[in-house]
């Protein structure tokens, strides 16, 4: 196990980068960040070789503590936990190129600033800027992510909806649940997965079927539900708290994150088979290569508690983690793990980067922001004059 405890805005000292056209690397000078929440992360020693072998990169993000995490392998082969700070960071939609991430108000979209051939002098081959902010409102976004048309769909928890940016409004309706009668921001069936078929919404998740306001607290344990979309159809019931479906090899996997398992809906009646126990309160769920990352928090008080989570943990004579568990999908072994340990205790979604090794962020609090400047070069002559 590899250990390390983590600064304040990615790491170590939060570098200010300015990168001029056709440069190399992003040059940095020093600056005091925003002070962090003090967590310890932890990890096994394979998980290097698990990134470097899946020439991958893991993002994850923090509503408690506001983080956006970039997990990598640096040039020296070692772990990179890069961290930047977003208001109530929640759901999180990635490629090689860009980061979509849900906030307390706002959708950001991050996008790389460097080219194929360029890395910053920490070595990092992709560097993510927040290049614009969709203001919508505090809607309690969860999942979000992009349909095959471009446009940005999410889980607009609040209202009960899925929705899509307005470039007028704070959200433009999408679909909303047939058991909801009216829009109103009253969280009525804690609206929070959304699984994708070809690019468009396929399944959603809710913690229950409730019309009224906060309905679903008092359906926690057994009330939860997935959705289809297309046909407003019920295709399973009595789960607990589900949370992050998504398609993936013809199956609808879940995570049923008041049991502690990841698994699976059969789409013709609705069973629920397990899969793997994790040791947490589930949200998050990304695949790649065979393997399932699932993001794990500690149940809190309240909204957590009193689920067969609770009865699941005592079993086993087991503490409930904070963190990422990669699990074999052949074997439903746990094969790699990310824990968090300290002040940070709830996780939300986590994505895999695909071809990227080693990836940090500017942030938005330090002026990180507001001095790195890049810019696109003409590439043919131009007729107009400025």
């Amino acid at each position: 196990m590899d250990e390390c405890l983590i600064g304040a805005d990615g790491g170590q000292k939060a570098p200010v980068h300015s990168m001029s056209a056709g440069a190399d690397t992003l040059q940095q000078s020093t600056v005091a960040p925003e002070a962090p929440p003090s967590t310890k992360i932890s990890c096994t020693r394979g998980l290097t070789a698990w990134l470097l072998r899946n020439d991958v990169s893991i993002a994850f993000s923090s509503y408690q503590s506001g983080r956006l995490y970039l997990v990598g392998v640096d040039r020296q082969e070692r772990i990179s936990f890069h961290e930047r700070f977003f208001a109530r960071s929640m759901g999180l939609w990635a490629d090689p190129q860009r980061i979509l991430l849900a906030t307390l108000f706002q959708i950001w979209r991050l996008e790389n600033v460097l080219g194929p051939d360029q890395r910053t002098n920490e070595g990092a081959d992709r560097h993510y800027v927040p290049r614009i902010a969709h203001t919508t409102g505090d809607l309690d976004i969860h999942d979000v992510t992009v349909m095959a048309d471009g446009r940005i769909v999410f889980v607009n928890t609040s209202y009960s909806c899925l929705a899509l940016l307005s470039p007028t409004h704070s959200f433009r309706v999408f679909w909303k649940p047939p058991f909801i009668s009216k829009l109103a921001p009253e969280d009525r069936c804690h609206l929070n997965g959304l699984a994708m078929r070809d690019g468009a919404p396929a399944y959603v998740t809710a913690v229950c079927q409730s019309d009224v306001v906060n309905g679903w607290r008092d359906r926690r344990a057994n009330g939860g539900c997935v959705i289809d979309v297309h046909s407003n159809a019920i295709v399973s019931e009595s789960l607990s708290m589900p949370h992050s479906p998504r398609l993936h090899q013809g199956r609808l996997w879940v995570l049923n994150a008041g049991t502690g398992y990841l698994g699976t809906i059969d789409l013709t009646n609705g069973e629920f088979t397990p899969l793997t126990f994790c040791p947490g309160f589930l949200r998050g769920l990304a695949f790649h290569n065979g393997y399932a990352l699932v993001g794990l928090s500690l149940p809190r008080d309240g909204s957590f508690s009193g689920l067969a989570l609770d009865l699941e943990l005592n079993k086993r004579n087991a503490e409930p983690w904070c963190g990422i568990q990669i699990v074999e999908l052949a074997t439903g072994n746990i094969v790699e793990w990310i824990k968090l340990e300290g002040e940070v205790t709830e996780l939300f979604d986590v994505q895999v980067i695909p071809g990227v090794r080693h990836a940090t962020a500017t942030g938005i609090l330090s002026d990180d922001i507001q001095r790195l400047v890049t810019f696109e070069t003409v590439t043919t002559p131009s007729s107009e004059s400025v």
